[in-house]
């Protein structure tokens, strides 16, 4: 599969709350990961795709589950998914020691990431 979902992300307005639902509903292993923006949590699923979890980045915006598909060029499909009629939510921004983001709200509304991991 050429564009894989590589990443689940939940952005919650309470943190706390979602590490302990999720660390009793599930076998998953919950790992901080420091970012410049605050707190984050990693999500070790053990196989498959993994995610992480963040305090909601939009204040007043309700919590929601956010999946990233993997891309060749961050800038590229960010470009051609606006050429395409996306909205382009959060520009092309770099995770310091893993790779670059973008998010992006298709034409239907629909929120979906784009992930580029650094080269190993």
């Amino acid at each position: 599969m050429p564009n894989p979902f590589v990443h689940v992300e939940l952005d919650t307005t309470d943190l706390e709350k979602a590490k302990a639902f999720y660390s009793k509903l599930f076998d998953w292993k919950l790992e901080p990961f420091p970012m410049p923006e605050g707190e984050y949590t990693m999500i070790n699923v053990g196989g498959g795709t993994g995610g992480g979890m963040m305090k909601h980045p939009m204040p007043g915006a309700p919590s929601m589950w956010l999946a990233y598909v993997l891309v060749d060029d961050i800038e590229s499909a960010t470009g051609k998914a606006k050429s395409l009629g996306a909205t382009i939510c959060k520009e092309v921004t770099e995770v310091p020691n893993a790779g670059w983001l973008s998010i992006i709200q298709d034409p239907t509304g629909a929120m979906l990431g784009l992930w580029k991991p650094k080269s190993e």
